[in-house]
């Protein structure tokens, strides 16, 4: 299926790893060009810049730095058709009572008030290119995703393992699964993810918009 992706121009947040860089790579896989964002310098970032993205080391949570990528997409590129918001923020914590307002601030301006301002930025270089169809806004939820955010040294997996007296790999592959109630009875890749982005971002879906599509395998029950 050809989402017709070809010279799209697209700004990928939190591309330095993980789901985002699923989906900057999966963008380049489709003849898109990418303005790839990560507050460090990662080596799926460097993949991704040998590949031709443009990328910009910032912080997300900077005032400046919303603007910093849609001036990079549309200095480079003169265009932009796509924006996916991925920073997220979070750290295992053993319960509510654990989690103090730092870490609520912090876990706001990172995965909620960058999506806000980058979006705000973004607007007008959308509209402008997407006028006639009008901007298309959707969300995509996963679930437990296989990303460092769990796998890391300070990961979510590492947590439940030291709960539940496993590794950490039998924690995602076993104790996740199961504790979750995961319909498929594994958690999900991040290039499934990045799958659901690019269409979603595509001329396939041009007439979805406002929606919210889960991707957690089958985590979350409904009828």
């Amino acid at each position: 299926m050809d989402l017709e992706l070809r010279g799209k121009v697209a700004v990928v947040t939190g591309a330095g790893k993980g789901i985002g860089s699923a989906t900057a790579a999966a963008l380049l896989d489709e003849g898109a060009h990418v303005v790839a964002t990560s507050r460090t310098s990662t080596p799926e970032l460097d993949a991704l810049a040998a590949r031709g993205a443009t990328v910009v080391l910032a912080d997300i949570t900077d005032a400046g730095t919303p603007q910093r990528l849609v001036d990079a997409a549309l200095s480079t590129y003169g265009r932009l058709d796509v924006l996916v918001n991925n920073v997220g923020a979070g750290s295992p914590r053993p319960g509510f009572l654990d989690v103090d307002d730092a870490e609520w601030a912090r876990v706001f301006d990172v995965t909620f008030f960058s999506a806000v301002r980058t979006s705000r930025v973004a607007l007008p270089a959308l509209l402008e290119e997407f006028a006639p169809r009008g901007v298309r806004v959707n969300a995509v939820s996963p679930g437990p995703v296989r990303t460092p955010f769990w796998t890391g040294p300070d990961g979510f997996a590492h947590a439940v393992a030291a709960g539940a007296g496993v590794t950490p790999q039998q924690a995602l592959d076993e104790v996740v699964p199961q504790s979750m109630a995961i319909s498929t009875g594994r958690i999900t890749e991040p290039g499934e993810v990045a799958d659901l982005v690019l269409f979603l971002a595509s001329a396939r879906s041009a007439n979805t918009t406002g929606a919210e599509f889960l991707i957690d395998g089958g985590q979350v029950k409904t009828v």
